[in-house]
């Protein structure tokens, strides 16, 4: 059985962080191993969003990703697993993304929303029982 590329990056950069915690000896060596499996692990991100999203989607998310970054990770993230669960028919188009975009908008701004609730006193001056 073929293993995933992705999983496979993961599992040597955890391999790297354990190393590099068991043993201090050769920090540079570990340093630039890791950066290496950085590297590769981002190639390998950017190659499965290139074969999920057409040119004009890619372009959007990428235009998020300056203003962004944390958002557009997220999405990033988000249309992998997708991919990977069979919810994604072939390449997505920017309209598609757009549709993503709102629901993911969506669901930031209800978490991120604060409700304020005043209390109304016997004697409160706004009442109209004057």
């Amino acid at each position: 059985m073929a293993e995933d590329p992705e999983l496979a990056a993961i599992r040597a950069r955890r391999m790297a962080e354990m190393q590099a915690q068991s043993g201090g000896v050769g920090g540079a060596d570990q340093m630039k191993k890791q950066q290496e499996a950085m590297q590769r692990e981002k190639e390998m991100k950017n190659s499965m969003l290139a074969q999920i999203l057409d040119q004009g989607a890619r372009a959007r998310l990428n235009s998020i990703a300056l203003v962004k970054p944390e958002k557009a990770a997220m999405i990033e993230n988000m249309l992998i697993q997708m991919a990977r669960s069979g919810q994604l028919g072939g390449k997505m188009t920017e309209e598609g993304l757009v549709g993503v975009l709102e629901k993911v908008n969506q669901q930031m701004a209800n978490k991120n929303k604060v409700t304020i609730t005043r209390r109304r006193y016997a004697m409160d001056s706004d009442s109209d029982d004057d």
